[in-house]
């Protein structure tokens, strides 16, 4: 299983902070679409690495249209030479529109349509092919030599989508070259609903499991001692509650019979009970939806939970010390 980390916010601090990175033994670095832009960072730290993956977990694909996203993708793939994943998500409606004023459509259908626009766009640079993409949300009919890039060598990134419901997932082995399963997870709904639209979308793609990769990091909850663990419980209850309050996401919950809750957690959400929602998460919960434990527990559980899934995780694992770090890491990246 790879290992990843998180690149900080603050730009000043990646060009070291990749470097300790990528001496620690981790696979990839990544960053994702908060309160700053996703691919900025990433040329700081393709500039100052050598070995690792840098990519986006998640940009919000909706936001851009294909040709801007190629271009981007080109750039950083070409920059890091070769070692550039774009992960796309849809975001939601309200963020889409009322956030970037942009246009929302099927949001599946729209991404798989956005994907595929993109690798017309690419394979009319690489390789001469036609620009002659028309389709329902996209349309590009237009390019020059002017405007194609001259830097071919390493071609097009890695595209791997981020997913929840089974529709989007199916996309995701379709069109994709792999899939971030959303911390909002667990073990019964990746067996049961995520893998079988996996699988259903790589058949329809006509390719195998081989082809794709499945990045998954579930909730973590532990701590060098008492302080510690318990607010990392407290922060994952909040975390999970405030995922759980979204509509879309009422069947992870009800794979376990917590369906009934998501209504109640959106209805508070709306009146701003944050800390009250949290409340509602019951450490049964907190278990299933994250690993839970004493920070020696913690790989084996991982392993043993989704070994057999998971090609890729996230081990920040800030609550031990560095040796400790660096063990946990070496033992998942071995597992």
């Amino acid at each position: 299983m790879k290992v990843d980390s998180h690149l900080s916010a603050d730009w000043h601090k990646i060009p070291a902070q990749v470097k300790e990175i990528e001496a620690q033994g981790y696979d990839g670095a990544g960053t994702a679409e908060m309160n700053h832009d996703p691919f900025f960072p990433l040329m700081l730290a393709a500039e100052h690495s050598e070995r690792i993956q840098v990519y986006t977990s998640i940009a919000v694909a909706f936001a851009r249209s294909p040709m801007i996203l190629a271009n981007i993708g080109h750039d950083l793939n070409a920059y890091s030479r070769g070692r550039f994943t774009m992960g796309l998500g849809s975001q939601i409606r309200p963020h889409i529109t009322k956030r970037f004023s942009m246009p929302w459509g099927a949001p599946a259908e729209q991404m798989k349509e956005l994907v595929q626009a993109m690798r017309a766009i690419w394979a009319n640079w690489y390789d001469g092919v036609p620009l002659n993409f028309t389709g329902k949300y996209y349309n590009h009919t237009l390019m020059t030599p002017a405007f194609t890039p001259e830097n071919k060598e390493f071609g097009a990134p890695r595209v791997i989508l981020a997913a929840v419901g089974p529709v989007m997932t199916r996309v995701a082995g379709e069109v994709a070259d792999g899939l971030i399963i959303h911390p909002f997870s667990n073990e019964k709904y990746i067996r049961e609903v995520t893998l079988p639209a996996v699988d259903e979308g790589l058949r329809r793609s006509g390719r195998s499991r081989k082809d794709f990769e499945i990045s998954y990091s579930p909730f973590i909850i532990s701590g060098k001692d008492e302080a510690t663990f318990e607010a990392q419980k407290l922060a994952a209850k909040n975390r999970i509650a405030f995922y759980g309050s979204t509509p879309a996401y009422k069947g992870v919950m009800g794979v376990h019979g917590w369906g009934d809750m998501q209504p109640e957690l959106n209805t508070m959400s709306k009146q701003g009970q944050w800390q009250a929602m949290g409340q509602l998460i019951t450490d049964e919960m907190l278990n299933t939806f994250g690993v839970m434990g004493e920070p020696e527990t913690l790989v084996a559980e991982i392993q043993r939970r989704y070994g057999d899934i998971a090609d890729r995780t996230g081990g920040g694992f800030t609550f031990v010390d560095t040796d400790q770090r660096l063990q946990m890491i070496a033992d998942l990246r071995a597992g």
